[in-house]
This record gives structure tokens, sequence and C-alpha cells, in this order.
């Protein structure tokens, strides 16, 4: 039986193994070098040539070069050679202190380094900065917002509100509940000029103010549908309106499950008499600082985009109908949201944020 040229054999040793995971499980290594970390660990794990190309979408020679590769030179098998041309003009040193200066230190008047700054700094081109730059991901013209919460019970919180979307209970509905104040009725002081062919709409930057309304909204989490009302305050008066009316629109026979922020009025003592004297309610609160836990929080980004924020209003009367007007076209082919972060997978991704901001301390 012909079975092509015998392979060398490849073992590998727990610290090779190791470094090769951590190679083909990296998002910020180049992609080739990432495959060919993954050609080896298969291969280790007795893959042919063949399976191998399959999943990479390779050729057989190709798997076999860098299988040969690792078993001659090892690790350092997997990185491209050098390749003839000029000679770098920029020493790595040069490179290094740029880096260094950019991430360590601040420009000597801003709060964030540009590219020509870092040139004019460095000694280098426009050009040769914005590549260092390419290559190494550095961006100081951007930023990442974030909020850690100080709630003492934040760890308690986050398990309870994801063990609702990921396990909702049975014979209840779960509304992730909320209200969006302040949403104004502005009305642009010229009219809107409209897309065409080459050109986006126009619409001006001054607009006249005819008041504000107060969005209240319960999503359900089962199945995306949103009720809604628009109220003139927002006080605990309209919120407990608004509970009252969840309470006529759910079946009698079903528990009700709300999840809701901190917010004063959300624990007024008026709502907590209302809901103590009807048990099928349940509160649950998401920790302070942690709205995006609200599912609720992403509808009210789709209603700011697709209807609030480029419209124009006349009247505060004509904002409530518009709002109305884009309830109900949603309500018609809504989806829920799909919720998959588990509670454990929250809990690690902000101790790795802990740990990158206690290793920045100083």
């Amino acid at each position: 039986m012909l079975t092509g040229r015998p392979k060398a054999d490849l073992k590998l040793s727990a610290a090779e193994e190791a470094e090769l995971r951590g190679f083909s499980a990296s998002r910020s290594l180049p992609h080739a070098l990432v495959a060919r970390a993954r050609v080896v660990l298969w291969s280790a794990e007795g893959k042919s040539n063949s399976e191998i190309a399959s999943q990479l979408n390779w050729t057989n020679a190709t798997v076999g070069k860098w299988r040969q590769r690792f078993v001659e030179h090892r690790l350092r098998g997997l990185y491209d050679e050098l390749r003839p041309g000029r000679p770098r003009s920029v020493s790595d040193e040069k490179v290094a202190l740029l880096l260094r200066r950019t991430l360590k230190k601040k420009p000597p008047a801003g709060s964030q380094w540009s590219i020509r700054q870092a040139a004019d700094s460095n000694g280098l081109s426009k050009s040769t900065v914005h590549r260092i730059f390419q290559a190494f991901a550095v961006q100081p013209h951007r930023t990442r917002n974030f909020k850690l919460s100080s709630d003492p019970f934040f760890v308690e919180k986050v398990r309870d509100v994801v063990g609702l979307y990921l396990n909702p209970p049975d014979h209840a509905v779960v509304l992730s509940v909320d209200e969006k104040s302040q949403v104004q009725a502005l009305d642009r002081t010229q009219p809107v000029l409209p897309m065409g062919l080459g050109y986006v709409e126009g619409i001006t930057h001054d607009y006249v103010r005819h008041g504000t309304t107060t969005l209240f909204a319960a999503l359900d989490i089962a199945s995306g549908t949103v009720f809604t009302e628009c109220k003139p305050r927002h006080r605990h008066q309209e919120f407990l309106s608004f509970l009252k009316c969840i309470d006529q629109a759910v079946p009698p026979e079903l528990n009700v499950h709300l999840i809701v922020d901190n917010y004063a009025t959300h624990r007024h003592a008026k709502v907590r008499l209302w809901l103590a004297q009807r048990p099928r309610f349940h509160l649950h609160y998401t920790p302070t600082y942690s709205s995006w836990l609200n599912q609720v929080e992403r509808w009210f980004g789709l209603i700011t985009q697709q209807a609030i924020r480029r419209g124009s209003f006349s009247s505060v009367k004509d904002l409530i109908t518009r709002i109305d007007h884009f309830v109900k076209h949603y309500n018609r082919s809504c989806r829920p949201f799909a919720w998959t972060a588990t509670a454990d997978s929250i809990l690690q991704k902000l101790a790795r944020l802990c740990s990158r901001i206690s290793g920045t301390a100083h």
C-alpha cells in the first residue's frame, strides 16, 4: 500500500505547546503566524497534511513546508525569513523610542499625540510614524469609555439579571423597564433638503425647542414587543401610573418580573407600597452605573437613531404621535434581542479590565 514519503516525527514539549496554543488563539498576531501555529498543533495531534490543508484551504505542499520548518527550526521556523531589499532606514531603537514616548508621555501642549507631533518630536517623517502606528496598532487619537460600578452587591445583581435573560421563570413575563427623559421636540429652522444622487440629506444645525416629554418603555425580553407611554414629567407618580398600565396589560395569571435601574423614582415609598400589595410583581435592580445590563436601553438607541434624532417636530404632541407610530410599526415585526453573555463571562471581562487599570497605576 502506498502511503507517500514518511514524515518526520513531530513532538511538542509542554512549553512549546503552551506557546503555540497562545499563538493560535491570538487576535493581535499576524494571521499567517496564527495559521502556522495551528498546523503544528494539529500535526502533533496526528492529523494528516491533507486534513489540515482542507481545514485551512491550503495546499498539501504548503502544510508540509511549515511542518518541516518547525521540525528543523522549532518555533523560530514559523516566522518569515528575511527578504532581499533596501536596508531599513529606521532602526529598532528609533521605533522603540517613538513607541515608548507615545505610550508613556504626553505632548508638550495637548492631551494626545498627533502623527505630525510625534514625527517632529522623534525626527521622523509623518509617513514613517503613520506606518509604525499602524503596524503596532497604536491609536492615540481614539479613546474607549468605561465606568466601573461601585455597587457592593454588583456580582449578585449581575447574576440575578443575567439569569432572567438566559433562563426566564415559567408562568411569568420578564420586562426590561426604563424611561427616556427630556426627549426634546426640536423643529428645524429651515426645511430639510432631501437626499439625492450624489449628495446626502441636508438639515440646519439650529432649531427651535417646543418642549419635552418622557418616554416610559417596557420591553418583553421573550417576544421583543415594547409597551410605551409618554408623560410630561419624570416623577414617581408617572412611574406608578406606568406600572398600573403594565398591571392591566399583563394577564392576571402571570407573574411580572421588572428589570429596572436604581433611579430614585423606582425606589419611592409609594412605589414600594404599591408593589408590596401586588405579590405577582418582582423588581430586579441593575447595579449602579450598569445601564448596559438593561435591554430596553438598546431599544432606546434604536428609536433615537431611527425616529427622534433626525426628526423635525412642530410640537410635543407631534413628537408623541411620531413615537407612537414608530412603536406600532416596530411591534408588527419585532424580534427579541439575542442575549448570549453569561454572568461568569461578564465578571471575567471586568476582572481583566480591573487588572489593566491596576497595571497603569504609578
